[in-house]
């Protein structure tokens, strides 16, 4: 009887420890600090590729994570993309796909609100693009605790504003920034202002920068490292952006748009060593991308993106393309503990897949969503096999889709509300899209078209339809 009782007892405590662990990954909350560039290509950092912008706080911390090379943002332009990346649903879902005065419905639950279930303080600084103030997408409304930044995207193009937005009170009100100050000086010190004050606690930490986005302007300290003693640009001959435009003038838009990823990249490593000072390394996800490829505006040319800087690696296409150049972008982990270091993953993951992701890590009930948890890849262990296909659509210009199915990827160009032609590639064989084999495999083609038909729900919005 003994025996038979403690091989019982035995049993049912392996069982107790398999659904423990099944539950409860990790023995505390984990902080989670999530910083996004704004239209920084995918080659754009020294890890990936770039040979003359100088990142590196970035380059280490992937040397000392995980870099994802086969990773999409939600949308190729601001706005769709992160409302992707907060509510864990496709362009064929969600309800901001597109640029425009579209905010969060009052039904879109969203990452702040899904941690907030598990005692979470959540945070964000930078552009926010999703809610103006009294709509439904305002971030006091969306459980967002600390707030500072833009609500506006439009207001995200400009390097040094007099003013921007701050929950204060439970309320999100306009207020003055520091005379002189560089819009994300201010949202830097805002991020570390919020780690200081909440380190005590689990915290969600969203620190959205409005670099390398136009306009080109930049602090001297930044601006200085890629001029020559004369004061002229080492990446001469520049074409100036001249005043009386949009965005500001800028004699050297090459130079600028470097030293902005070089401000960006300082900040980073600002974070970084706080969390280090702190002693949080090994309780903080720190996740570093962008919310869609390399922009050509401010003064930037598309010679300046794809040959100079080669911004774009050995992808096709840049923002507002749904080639690769335009979605694909770089993405790098660090977790000290967790996060293996320098390791390379090519798990094929989207926005979409961080919502169900970190809901696995903090034991959360995730909202339903177009993703997957890709916590198995994050920690270098197997990853399941994803069973619904990566899709986007995209309105400018004319409306367009793309779907990725394994290796095979298909773009579909619209002419008003018809189709007119399909493209096919190999992303295995050829991750540039160089070779378009519509033509050869068209049964292919016709599976990739039903795949896009079934992805997509029509949009309730009068901007988001095919017209």
């Amino acid at each position: 009887m003994r025996i038979h009782f403690f091989n019982l007892n035995r049993r049912l405590l392996l069982f107790l420890v398999a659904g423990l662990l099944s539950t409860t990954i990790f023995a505390q909350q984990p902080n989670i600090i999530f910083i996004l560039a704004d239209d920084l290509g995918y080659g754009d950092v020294g890890v990936f590729g770039q040979q003359l912008i100088k990142t590196p706080n970035i380059d280490q911390m992937a040397r000392q994570g995980i870099k994802f090379t086969n990773f999409y943002a939600g949308s190729t332009v601001c706005a769709p993309s992160r409302a992707s990346l907060m509510t864990g649903q496709h362009t064929g879902h969600v309800t901001v796909r597109g640029n425009g005065e579209v905010p969060l419905s009052p039904t879109d639950s969203i990452l702040p609100q899904m941690l907030k279930q598990k005692g979470y303080t959540t945070g964000m600084v930078g552009k926010w693009g999703l809610g103006l103030k009294g709509s439904s997408g305002d971030p006091e409304k969306k459980d967002w605790d600390f707030f500072a930044g833009h609500l506006h995207h439009v207001e995200g193009h400009y390097q040094k504003p007099d003013s921007a937005w701050q929950i204060i009170n439970k309320e999100s009100k306009r207020i003055k920034i520091p005379s002189g100050m560089y819009a994300n000086e201010w949202f830097n010190q805002s991020a570390l202002t919020f780690i200081e004050r909440y380190k005590q606690q689990p915290f969600f930490l969203y620190v959205s920068y409005t670099l390398p986005h136009a306009e080109l302007v930049v602090p001297q300290k930044y601006m200085q490292r890629y001029l020559n003693a004369d004061g002229s640009s080492k990446f001469s001959p520049e074409k100036e952006q001249p005043p009386g435009m949009h965005y500001g003038p800028q004699p050297y838009p090459k130079a600028a748009y470097a030293a902005m990823i070089t401000q960006m990249d300082d900040y980073v490593g600002s974070i970084l060593a706080l969390l280090k000072k702190l002693n949080l390394e090994e309780n903080t996800l720190v996740i570093f991308t962008s919310d869609n490829g390399t922009h050509t505006e401010g003064g930037r040319t598309l010679t300046d993106a794809m040959q100079f800087f080669k911004s774009s690696g050995p992808l096709k296409g840049t923002k507002r393309d749904l080639y690769e150049g335009g979605i694909r972008i770089p993405f790098i982990a660090y977790w000290k503990g967790h996060v293996p270091a320098n390791v390379e993953s090519d798990f094929a993951g989207a926005f979409w897949d961080l919502l169900p992701t970190i809901a696995q890590i903090t034991n959360t009930k995730s909202p339903k969503s177009d993703g997957i948890s890709f916590l198995p890849a994050l920690l270098n262990k197997k990853q399941p096999q994803r069973e619904n296909p990566l899709y986007w659509e995209f309105y400018e210009n004319g409306f367009k889709q793309a779907v990725r199915k394994d290796h095979w990827k298909a773009i579909r160009f619209y002419k008003g509300t018809t189709a007119i032609r399909t493209e096919l590639y190999d992303l295995k064989k050829d991750a540039g899209e160089n070779n378009d084999l519509s033509s050869r495999y068209g049964r292919k083609v016709k599976k990739m078209e039903k795949l896009m038909n079934k992805e997509r729900l029509p949009s309730g919005h009068t901007l988001f339809q095919i017209k």
